[in-house]
């Protein structure tokens, strides 16, 4: 019961602003109680799903000690265009009061990558500034604006191409970057119109990559010409049948992993952040499919390149591992020696396996 005054009157309280059914969703996957205290580090391209996370994040912050600080990477891929997403990016968290940090690509360094690659390049040169940054600034999560958009798409893209249990668990909604620094995609449960609503409904406008319309790329296929025509043609739904084939994949996967993990603890002897090396005997008695998740994993976690590590070459690696040698055998005299995609060099020396990428840059 409302409390009184002594005329009868309810008692005056502050008006409290509605949130908008972005701003509670957002909310309900993300709570601010989980990140108020902590510096925040939000990845802004200036289109219309990372300005929405940035505002929606913005107006959810009611308190705590943490902050939140936009980050801005200049891909120098449209010249003129790229420059202006910066300056709006910049001058948006000038108006709503954020701190913003912005990182750019060497010159011609992306635009010289091969036009299959640019995108892969493109990402991790990225991701790369995010860590970074985020390391120096003390954040404790990055937060990206991948919708169900993105995640249909990727598991759409990721089945095109040949892929296993883990690919078509789709993108991750959380991901360890660093011993203290975690991704985060608070937005990956939410479609690309709920955001252009919210962004409407905030008269706030937003930059339009013209390279997401250049069909060239397949990911821009997919997302324009496939999805659209399976939709049409084949199932209304296709993109929620997406999302929920990587939901029970995700499901399957966390069970993979369980058991992958004993695996992983008596056979990875030495670990640094070049060079693996695997102690072989134990391996050959485990199920072929565990042994090449074990791979995976290791790949992942050691943040190798994998966009080129088919079916067939992490087979390869597996059998290379698991195959049993005996003292008289010619491997157990001489390394077996195999090289695999991202300067991945894999050397079988009798009970041991050493992958290394000695070429690995670091900078």
């Amino acid at each position: 019961m409302e409390p009184v005054d002594t005329n009868g009157g309810a008692e005056k309280r502050p008006k409290l602003k509605r949130r908008s059914e972005f701003e509670q969703q957002l909310a309900a996957r993300w709570p601010p109680g989980d990140w108020q205290d902590v510096t925040i580090f939000v990845a802004v391209s200036g289109g219309a799903d990372s300005v929405a996370l940035l505002r929606g994040l913005r107006n959810l912050k009611s308190g705590g000690e943490g902050r939140i600080v936009a980050a801005h990477f200049n891909h120098r891929l449209r010249g003129a265009e790229s420059d202006a997403d910066e300056a709006f990016v910049v001058e948006l968290c000038r108006k709503i009061g954020i701190a913003c940090e912005v990182g750019r690509a060497e010159p011609n360094v992306l635009t010289d990558t091969a036009e299959d690659g640019v995108e892969a390049a493109a990402r991790d040169a990225r991701y790369d500034f995010l860590l970074a940054t985020a390391e120096r600034l003390g954040a404790r999560f990055i937060a990206t604006a991948h919708t169900a958009d993105d995640q249909a798409e990727t598991i759409l893209h990721r089945i095109l191409r040949g892929t296993g249990l883990a690919g078509l668990a789709g993108i991750p909604r959380v991901r360890a970057l660093g011993p203290a620094v975690t991704l985060i995609r608070p937005m990956l449960e939410l479609q690309r119109g709920e955001v252009v609503e919210y962004l409407r409904a905030l008269g706030q406008d937003f930059r339009t990559d013209a390279t997401n319309l250049d069909t060239r790329f397949t990911r821009n296929r997919i997302r324009h010409d496939l999805l659209p025509q399976l939709a049409r043609e084949y199932n209304p739904q296709v993109a929620d049948a997406m999302l929920r084939l990587g939901s029970l994949a995700a499901e399957a996967q966390q069970v993979v992993a369980s058991r992958v993990a004993p695996l992983r603890e008596c056979c990875v002897r030495l670990q640094t952040n070049d060079c693996l090396e695997i102690d072989c005997p134990t391996l050959a008695a485990a199920p072929r499919g565990l042994v090449r998740e074990l791979f995976v994993i290791v790949w992942d976690e050691q943040r190798w390149p994998a966009r080129d590590m088919t079916f067939e070459k992490w087979d390869e690696v597996a059998t290379l591992a698991a195959t049993l040698t005996d003292e008289k055998s010619v491997a157990a005299s001489r390394p077996v020696v195999r090289s695999l995609p991202g300067d991945i060099r894999a050397e079988r020396c009798g009970d041991r396996l050493i992958l290394s990428r000695p070429n690995r840059d670091l900078s």
